[in-house]
């Protein structure tokens, strides 16, 4: 499984919003500047995260968007499957479904369903409120 950029920019943009939001809007032109990532990149990923309720959108001058929800109510793994889909390290355990015809035979399942499990311990026991608490303990320890 290799995370694509829109699942990244993504975890970006919901770190971003909730660091800089402070009870007003976050612009996507902010955040692009400030994550260096096109406007309209970020475009079509905060159109997923707000059809999905992750982020409200407010219209205005002073408009831009805020989360919908604590940061300790997302995972990385909400956010994660949002952009990315089934984070399954390969097909046949999707959805802890196995759809191989080869099942009965396969000497690898276990390796794929402990690879499975591995990942999906760790994307649903981080939340956004500790990639903010992360993010600001790298700028405390930032020095010139």
């Amino acid at each position: 499984m290799k995370v694509s950029t829109k699942g990244r920019y993504a975890l970006r943009l919901m770190i971003d919003i909730a660091v800089n939001s402070n009870d007003k809007p976050v612009s996507i032109k902010e955040i692009a500047r400030r994550q260096g990532i096109s406007e309209k990149y970020l475009e079509q990923i905060i159109s997923i995260l707000n059809s999905a309720g992750f982020v409200r959108s407010i219209r205005g001058a002073q408009g831009g968007y805020v989360l919908r929800k604590e940061p300790s109510e997302y995972t990385v793994g909400m956010i994660l499957r949002l952009t990315e889909g089934s984070l399954a390290p390969v097909a046949c355990i999707e959805d802890n479904v196995v759809q191989c015809d080869r099942v009965e035979n396969c000497a690898t399942i276990e390796v794929w369903r402990r690879l499975n499990d591995a990942i999906n311990g760790v994307v649903d026991n981080i939340t956004l409120a500790d990639l903010v608490e992360w993010q600001n303990n790298n700028k405390e320890n930032y020095t010139i």
